[in-house]
């Protein structure tokens, strides 16, 4: 996870936006433990290469919105017009992305030969992490862009008022 964030910090130019790119990776794994549960299979060891698999496309799909949403900041748009913008302008790509992959794995799970009884727990946990971590990154990213937003405006009004002025005498 760290090699993610030191990966991300650096295009992105900020400490804070890889963390919120970050922040749907547990909610794909609530996908994927919820999509085990629905179909009775346990966990294991080839579940938690789907849950690493997830976490790589969970992760395109938010860096897709929080790239895009810093291209439309960088043209000085607003931060609501821009995260909207970035939003409608990405909703076709991270749908494409998940329902696509959640396509291909559904023969996969219905399967019932003995190879692919192998498999089926690797893609039980990314085709379900996917589709959960999918709605919960179209809701979840946009929201912390704005609450990220927020406190960086309340912030930087604490710190001016905080700050003593400039040739004051104390």
């Amino acid at each position: 996870m760290l090699a993610i964030y030191m990966l991300l910090a650096v295009p992105l130019r900020s400490y804070v936006q890889p963390m919120l790119i970050m922040t749907a990776i547990p909610f794909g794994i609530v996908g994927a433990v919820l999509g085990h549960w629905i179909n009775e299979l346990p966990l294991g060891i080839l579940s938690l290469n789907g849950i690493i698999a997830l976490s790589g496309v969970v992760v395109n799909d938010s860096l897709l919105l929080v790239w895009r949403f810093n291209e439309r900041r960088a043209k000085a748009e607003g931060v609501q017009e821009a995260i909207s913008a970035a939003c409608r302008d990405r909703l076709r790509a991270v749908l494409l992305t998940s329902l696509t992959t959640f396509a291909g794995l559904m023969p996969l799970l219905s399967e019932t030969s003995m190879q692919a009884q192998f498999l089926i727990p690797a893609a039980v946990s990314l085709g379900y992490g996917i589709m959960f971590a999918t709605l919960i990154t179209l809701i979840l990213v946009p929201s912390l862009l704005m609450i990220q937003h927020d406190l960086g405006q309340g912030l930087a009004r604490a710190w001016r008022s905080w700050r003593p002025s400039v040739g004051s005498s104390t």
